[in-house]
């Protein structure tokens, strides 16, 4: 189904914090284990859209992002472990640890919110807090 997606990434390096928020159409399946959002993003410049799909899973506390377009990441939130993940950039690939801490999804066919929380580490040490918020809401057709 086509949904309207509402995002807001923060992102916290010792007493800085950023946020990011975008806006977008993209199309949510689900199934009886999982949730599917798909969507593109528009990049800066002539740089082509990254398509990227974030599947959610509704057994336990898992959440697969995988971002493809002129560099591919892939990157694995589970509750309370760390998973080892790869990021693409323009600089060459990158080996991150992601520590996920709380992982909720609500959706009730109509609207819904998923939320993550996880700790991105390089080479053990903390580089950033991160949460992600997903706001989800049915496209009346």
């Amino acid at each position: 189904m086509q949904v309207l997606l509402e995002i807001v990434g923060t992102q916290r390096i010792d007493e800085m914090k950023d946020k990011i928020e975008l806006t977008t159409v993209g199309f949510l399946e689900e199934s009886e284990n999982e949730y599917t959002v798909k969507y593109s993003e528009e990049q800066e410049g002539n740089t082509p859209a990254v398509d990227v799909c974030v599947v959610i899973s509704k057994e336990k506390p898992l959440v697969t992002m995988t971002r493809s377009g002129a560099f591919d990441s892939r990157l694995v939130i589970e509750g309370s472990k760390r998973n080892l993940c790869h990021y693409g950039s323009e600089y060459g690939d990158i080996l991150m640890g992601i520590s996920g801490h709380s992982i909720s999804a609500e959706f009730d066919g109509q609207k819904g919110e998923f939320v993550f929380f996880y700790d991105i580490d390089i080479n053990g040490a903390l580089a950033s807090r991160n949460s992600l918020t997903m706001g989800v809401k049915r496209c009346q057709n």
